[in-house]
């Protein structure tokens, strides 16, 4: 699991978007960025947590916050979630897994007894300067707005 932690400098990350649009670390200089990582494009509890952040985006904007979701789906899978959903923000098809290794969330889990490897739900919010403000692993997906916006 991962070992960022508050205070810590960002990954200098780098991944291409539904669209193959590249986004880095350095294209959210001057603004707050949250990056969430969540496990599959289309599940129950993944959809409630993007459609949660697309509700509160007005408010994520007002606030100069950025948001980009991170999965290891395909492309073609994250356009489709983001159109199905009108999300107002870039998902990153992290298919080689390099920016979800790069912030540590893929590792063991545990489902229904069954070990396998994944990527754990995680949320970063780095501030203006690239430093971590926040690491959320206890994500709840319905209120996931109100727990970074608190």
């Amino acid at each position: 699991m991962t070992t960022l932690q508050k205070g810590d400098k960002a990954p200098n990350f780098s991944g291409k978007d539904q669209d193959g649009t590249t986004h880095t670390l350095a294209d959210y200089a001057g603004k707050k960025l949250v990056v969430f990582f969540y496990p599959k494009a289309n599940t129950p509890g993944c959809t409630a947590e993007a459609c949660d952040l697309r509700d509160n985006y007005a408010r994520f904007e007002a606030q100069n916050y950025a948001l980009l979701g991170v999965s290891a789906d395909s492309a073609k899978a994250q356009s489709s979630f983001k159109n199905k959903y009108e999300f107002p923000f870039p998902l990153l098809a992290d298919e080689d897994k390099s920016v979800i290794q790069a912030f540590g969330v893929w590792g063991p889990k545990k489902f229904m007894g069954r070990e396998y490897d994944g990527i754990h739900r995680t949320t970063f919010v780095i501030n203006e300067e690239g430093i971590i403000e926040e690491v959320i692993t206890d994500v709840k997906t319905k209120a996931h707005a109100a727990q970074i916006l608190r």
